[in-house]
């Protein structure tokens, strides 16, 4: 927590918008939320939820209370856990709810690992615009997506449905977790 404040307060005048992540959100709970919105931030609520649609309806009306701006799922739990998400998310936030966006295939996934292990056949791309067509129709405002699958999202889905590339990572400095990297 200390380390995290430290580094934003170095930031005056335009504040950054802020993704928290698991390992954050974890390690110091809603309060971290708390903290970072009240100096300023937008915030990014990365935590991916995937659950039965009425276990993660309910969840996302106590993450509205936190006032975030953007918060995700994951697309893989399917069109009813995505409603009821979004269900929640309206009946948790005060008049303005977050923009509710959905993890397609996370970028560490191969075509290879898409293939064999999660048996998805053909091409990550096919998978993740069909996800992201699948969101749209279930009411979300996105996706997270890869910067190369940006274009053909868009084309899908429009030009105002939201892509979010928030874990660019240069080819040079890969930590080799990720696989769809520009």
């Amino acid at each position: 927590k200390e380390k995290v404040l430290n580094f934003l307060d170095k930031f005056e005048g335009k504040k950054p918008f802020v993704k928290i992540g698991m390992e954050l959100y974890y390690a110091e709970g809603p309060e971290i939320v708390k903290e970072i919105k009240k100096r300023g931030h937008k915030i990014f609520l990365d935590l991916k939820l995937h659950d039965i649609p009425n276990t993660v309806k309910k969840a996302m009306t106590n993450l509205a209370r936190l006032g975030v701006d953007i918060i995700n799922l994951h697309a893989a739990g399917g069109s009813k856990m995505m409603a009821a998400a979004l269900e929640g998310l309206t009946e948790g936030s005060n008049g303005k709810r977050p923009l509710l966006i959905a993890v397609t295939q996370l970028t560490s996934t191969s075509k290879e690992m898409m293939n064999t292990e999660q048996l998805i056949p053909g091409e990550v791309i096919d998978s993740v615009v069909n996800y992201a067509k699948v969101a749209k129709a279930s009411g979300l405002d996105g996706i997270v997506c890869s910067p190369l699958e940006v274009k053909l999202v868009k084309e899908a889905c429009g030009k105002e449905f939201v892509t979010v590339t928030p874990g660019i990572r240069l080819a040079s400095n890969n930590a080799d977790d990720q696989v769809r990297i520009t």
